[in-house]
């Protein structure tokens, strides 16, 4: 049987510390046909973090000549730094069938959203904020100040879980990601993505 199978898009947001980097993480590793769209940011890169790898580092006046011109999706300003999804990056995945994966904050998801209708949006969220809490001590990479920052900020985003097509409860992390499976091979059959030819024998 032959069958044809446009690149979907796939915005995957929630707070830090609800586990969506590790369930992205692993979906990346089990599915050949999912690839990362690694984002710009300002941020400081983090011990073990890669150029190009997690994001593409760079400052403001680099960020700014990008913004001029017109190449991001989507770009936003969290917890006093700067992130955008690179434009041309995602659409010429999608172009060639396949699927991209966007690990992005609320702001920025729903500009994709907006930009991107068809897009699969899935919120991850965690079981309760003192387990959200204790996530973020035992990351080890936030002082107490930043944690409370972080945590007044989740409360913000789990406010608007209801915009995304998808809610997933990352009490269990093997059973959080059954579901991302889940929801992911479903899409992929969407006849508006995927074509198949039924022949005659």
């Amino acid at each position: 049987m032959k069958e044809t199978r446009k690149g979907m898009l796939i915005v995957i947001s929630g707070p830090s510390g609800a586990g969506k980097g590790t369930l992205c993480a692993r979906l990346l590793q089990d599915d050949p046909s999912i690839r990362f769209s690694v984002s710009a940011t300002t941020r400081p890169r983090r011990e073990g973090e890669e150029e190009g790898t997690h994001y593409f580092f760079m400052d403001d006046a680099a960020f700014d000549a990008l913004l001029k011109k017109d190449a991001f999706l989507e770009h936003a300003s969290v917890h006093g730094h700067r992130y955008g999804t690179l434009r041309e990056q995602v659409e010429q995945g999608i172009r060639q069938g396949w699927h991209t994966l966007l690990d992005i904050d609320t702001q920025g998801a729903l500009s994709v959203m907006d930009k991107v209708p068809d897009c699969v949006s899935i919120f991850i969220l965690p079981p309760s904020y003192s387990a959200l809490r204790t996530r973020l001590h035992t990351r080890n990479t936030d002082n107490d100040a930043e944690i409370e920052r972080r945590l007044s900020f989740a409360r913000k985003e789990v406010a608007l879980f209801a915009r995304y097509n998808y809610a997933i409860i990352n009490d269990d992390l093997n059973q959080a990601y059954q579901c991302l499976v889940h929801i992911v091979e479903a899409e992929k059959h969407r006849t508006s993505r995927y074509i198949p030819v039924i022949g005659e024998a």
